[in-house]
Formats: C-alpha cells, sequence, structure tokens
C-alpha cells in the first residue's frame, strides 16, 4: 500500500526517456525517436502518452524568455503499464518548414533552445514524468548559403534567438521567428550595429529576412548617435535556382544601398 501511495507522488512510479534516432534533421524533414517507458513499483494506468517541441523564445519589450509548445504527437492514451515493464514506442513528427535552426554542421548556435519534451500523464498521479531532449537541426542548403555569404562578406556571427512576434510583410506560420546576429563587416562598421538574418523556408523556396539597425545621425552632416532605427528587406532563394546567383553581391548591394543617408537624421 505505501508503494502505492509513494507512486502516486512520483516517487517510485513510471518513467520515460525520449531517444532521438537521427543525427540531426531538418526543417520540413522528419524526425525520428522512440519513447522508452518503463514501469515503476506498481502497476499504474497511463492516461497519455505524448512528445511535444518547445522553443524558447523572448516576448514582451522586457525580453522575457518563456519556453512556448509549437507541435504535439499524441502516441499512447488509455493503458496500462505493469510494475518493472519496459515499453518501446517510437515516434515521427514531420517538422515545419518554418522549425528555427539550432545547429550548423554540429555546432550549436549560441541563443538556441529547442528540445523535445516528452509528456506521460498517469491516472491518480500528483506528479507526472517529463523528459526534455535538444533537438539539433540544420539548416536547408539554401539556408546554409545565405548564412555562408554572410560570412563571405566580413559579417561575424554573434549569436541566434526567437522572437514571438510577427514580421511585417510575411506569410509567416509559426508565432515567433528566428533571427540570426552578425556583426556587420568593417565596411559597414561604422554605419551599422547589427545585421539580423530570418529565414521563413518553405517546400520549393525560402523568404530571406534582413533586420539592419543603421546609426542615427544627430545632426546634418554630423557624426552617428547611439540611436538606431531597423531597416528591413527581404528576397526570395529558390531551391532549384540556388546557384545561379551571386549572393555575395547581392546582399552586400543591398547592404550599401540601405548605408546611403536618405535624410537628415537617417
Amino acid at each position: 500500500m505505501f508503494q502505492k501511495v509513494m507512486a502516486s507522488f512520483g516517487q517510485g512510479g513510471a518513467t520515460v526517456d525520449a531517444r532521438l534516432l537521427d543525427r540531426n534533421v531538418r526543417p520540413g524533414g522528419t524526425l525520428h525517436g522512440e519513447v522508452i517507458l518503463v514501469g515503476g513499483q506498481v502497476d499504474q494506468e497511463v492516461e497519455s502518452l505524448g512528445v511535444t517541441l518547445l522553443a524558447r523564445v523572448e516576448e514582451g519589450v522586457e525580453g522575457e524568455t518563456v519556453d512556448l509548445p509549437f507541435q504535439s504527437v499524441q502516441l499512447a492514451g488509455r493503458e496500462m503499464i505493469k510494475a518493472g515493464a519496459q515499453v518501446k514506442v517510437p515516434f515521427e513528427v514531420q517538422m515545419s518548414w518554418e522549425t528555427p535552426v539550432t545547429t550548423v554542421f554540429g555546432k550549436y548556435l549560441t541563443g538556441m533552445a529547442v528540445g523535445l519534451q516528452t509528456n506521460l500523464n498517469l491516472a491518480r498521479t500528483v506528479v507526472d514524468p517529463q523528459d526534455v531532449d535538444a533537438i539539433p537541426i540544420e539548416p536547408l542548403p539554401a539556408q546554409h548559403r545565405i548564412l555562408d555569404a554572410m560570412t563571405r562578406i566580413g559579417c561575424q556571427f554573434r549569436e541566434a534567438g526567437l522572437v514571438k512576434n510577427r514580421i511585417d510583410g510575411v506569410d509567416q506560420q509559426l508565432p515567433f521567428f528566428q533571427e540570426i546576429t552578425f556583426a556587420p563587416s568593417q565596411a559597414f562598421g561604422s554605419v551599422f550595429n547589427e545585421v539580423a538574418v530570418s529565414f521563413l523556408a518553405r517546400p520549393r523556396d525560402v523568404q530571406v529576412v534582413l533586420d539592419v539597425s543603421k546609426r542615427v545621425r544627430v545632426l546634418k552632416g554630423g557624426g552617428l548617435g547611439s540611436r538606431a532605427q531597423s531597416r528591413l528587406g527581404s528576397f526570395v532563394v529558390e531551391y532549384a535556382a540556388m546557384g545561379r546567383t551571386n549572393w555575395e553581391q547581392q546582399i552586400e548591394g543591398w547592404l550599401r544601398e540601405v548605408a546611403k543617408p536618405r535624410a537628415i537624421f537617417d
């Protein structure tokens, strides 16, 4: 009887452990894995078993972070897990095309946190076991090409993050978007504070959004102040025609255009 009471408080109860079977996954791809469900000291009824994709995003003006669920897959429900039993439950998660990138060539991007949460809901249990695993998400070839172009023109990676908001003028599916931030090249260091890249991938192409933080001149003909204003630009990379464009030339040309003074305080 004591074992049953303790199991109801999560001690000696069933546990879960998710294993990712893919070394990495890409946006629009399928994540394969399995959940290992291990029975506790007593038989317990499983109400539900599932996996959820979580993303750590910034929200509000204070930049507070929250772990936001953005996709779930139900695996099982209303089953009995015997004491000491071990059950393997395979799963597949179809990743959204807008899924953010967390690694490049296996190296995690500073600031990124996207994980797979395994949720086991047990009947008559106060605490339900959970397990969270980081997901290595590599860029699509087109995304990698643009990131490579940024470094080739002299921009240096700073950090990446997710913002709970929407980008104006684009068809965005998820409630957040990723910003991969670079320090500007030496040619633009006196004009820009930073350059952020966002990807909105689709089955046949990816829309690339560049957000430049441009320093504001304090007086006509004077120097640049500490204030900055955002300048947005975007272009589309078609997967089938990716190799036909010099992306370094295109990105640098756009940056030059944005760098030009346009008004008294710009």
